[in-house]
């Protein structure tokens, strides 16, 4: 299927899911409640929600269609409508990425230049358009930030057969685009999943990485010499990716992986544990291929013995819970063994997660409760 086709298809998923999404969002206004270990706020929207980022137990941001840009500065007791950036009131936010109360890059997600980057510095009263997507034909999916808030970088969809990457070393004011060896996509590879913006992962004490449609692992790496008869000049580093498969879901243009997650070993600096989540967003009560794990920096992958309820679209780890933490649109479930096995927390229909936040359609926003989460 051709990448226009693919899109138009999940375009159509995600307007019947925030159709049916609505009336539960309107629900959600008027009462609020309880999903399991999940207690329901007041968004004050009705929009698909897919960008969740939580700074602090105070301070987080979420996003979604219609030019949606949410925060709240007091846990969650209110959320506040942010000013829609110009020219902005029909993009779909799927991905938000925030450092304080004042400062965000939220990111839109469609065809060509629908795919946008906006900056607040002034808790969301103005934005500044950052980059817009070069690429006719392509369609961005993730972006992640290290803390310092100046390197960070940006994934999209399959440009000429390769997969568009960007990196930024000034906070997003330029990018500066990938076209090193092993980024193309092969038949099997066809896209990645904007579904949670966490198909895409970066931190300081990781490699970059990321997961795909076909459920493929792409990691980044560098190799070099050091010829020690010249001690003048910087030593010359070569970017590549190697490229591995998962055991999810992955016949089809809907299945592969949705979301990665990553949590350091117990000793800070020596070793990680990788996640993998997701399966097949056409069948979202189908259980098989829904979740893997790596305890060797994503060389090789296992397949959870008892898997979440379902297709899932993000995965957390919850420090204070020793515990993962993944939903998708038919619930939630937990893994207190690295993702060897999963038990379901509830039946709610979700997009995203930020611990302790989970968003979804219809203005869904909800924060967890760790006692109804505890074993």
């Amino acid at each position: 299927m051709m990448a226009g086709m693919i899109r138009s298809a999940w375009w159509s998923v995600l307007l019947v899911a925030a159709l049916a999404g609505a009336a539960a969002g309107q629900t959600q206004q008027a009462g609020g409640g309880v999903s399991g270990p999940w207690v329901m706020e007041q968004s004050g929207v009705t929009a698909g929600l897919r960008g969740i980022h939580a700074v602090s137990a105070e301070v987080a941001w979420a996003s979604g269609t219609g030019g949606t840009i949410l925060r709240t500065v007091n846990g969650g007791a209110t959320w506040t409508r942010c000013a829609v950036p110009s020219g902005a009131e029909k993009l779909d936010f799927r991905g938000i990425w925030a450092w304080d109360a004042q400062t965000a890059i939220a990111m839109s997600s469609g065809p060509g230049d629908q795919s946008r980057l906006y900056k607040t510095v002034d808790g969301c009263t103005n934005w500044k358009m950052l980059f817009t997507n070069p690429d006719k034909d392509g369609f961005w999916d993730a972006m992640v930030f290290f803390a310092s808030g100046q390197r960070g970088y940006l994934l999209g969809d399959p440009v000429r057969k390769e997969f568009a990457f960007f990196t930024t070393t000034d906070g997003g004011q330029t990018w500066k685009r990938s076209h090193s060896a092993g980024l193309d996509a092969g038949p099997e590879a066809t896209g990645a999943f904007a579904a949670s913006n966490s198909s895409l992962l970066g931190t300081e004490r990781q490699p970059v990485a990321f997961g795909t449609g076909g459920a493929y692992f792409y990691t980044q790496s560098f190799t070099g010499t050091i010829g020690f008869a010249v001690r003048s000049g910087p030593i010359q580093m070569t970017e590549q990716w190697n490229r591995s498969r998962v055991p999810l879901a992955s016949d089809g243009d809907a299945a592969g992986i949705f979301s990665l997650g990553w949590r350091e070993g117990k000793i800070r600096g020596y070793g990680f544990t990788l996640l993998a989540v997701g399966g097949d967003y056409t069948k979202p009560n189908d259980s098989a291929g829904t979740a893997a794990w790596s305890a060797d920096g994503g060389k090789t992958w296992t397949a959870a013995a008892k898997p979440p309820h379902g297709y899932r679209s993000a995965v957390g780890w919850d420090a204070r819970l020793k515990a993962w933490i993944t939903v998708g649109t038919n619930g939630s479930d937990i893994s207190y063994d690295d993702g060897k096995t999963w038990v379901p927390l509830d039946d709610g229909n979700w997009n995203a997660l930020s611990l302790p936040w989970v968003v979804g359609p219809g203005g869904r926003i909800a924060k967890l409760d760790a006692h109804r989460s505890k074993r």
